[in-house]
């Protein structure tokens, strides 16, 4: 274990390309294997997360009206993630040394409150055309 721990080490910073790269082949080859939702196997309602792999894939391949139409975090996980690969493999690093604590508690913040909108205009509201959850 303690090699697999060292090597990971010196590698690990290739783990935002290596996902990166998944999701854009998964974008372009849906069958490719995936996780299935936790939460929404256990409770029946999509998580704040639920889409965000397929809106990813979307926006990594250029299909920007899919990926807002499955999640409007999907254009912004795909950039976010593309950055991280360049810094990281820029770097060495698996993690920035610049990423700030404050910037993971608002990309959060929104994306709870985005979560909790969907599950009133899904659930709650029942009103069509407005973005809710699409179908599986």
């Amino acid at each position: 274990m303690n090699v697999f721990l060292r090597r990971l080490q010196h590698a690990g910073h290739l783990i935002p390309s290596a996902l990166t790269g998944y999701l854009w082949l998964k974008g372009w080859q849906p069958h490719l294997p995936g996780w299935g939702c936790p939460f929404r196997a256990l409770t029946g309602i999509p998580c704040p997360g639920c889409f965000l792999t397929r809106a990813t894939s979307a926006a990594l391949t250029g299909q920007l009206d899919r990926s807002i139409e499955l999640h409007l975090f999907g254009p912004i996980a795909a950039a976010t993630l593309v950055i991280w690969s360049v810094a990281s493999i820029r770097t060495n690093r698996l993690i920035p040394k610049q990423l700030s604590f404050a910037a993971l508690a608002i990309a959060a913040s929104a994306l709870f409150s985005y979560w909790i909108l969907r599950i009133l205009f899904s659930y709650a509201l029942h009103l069509k055309g407005f973005p809710g959850f699409p179908s599986p």
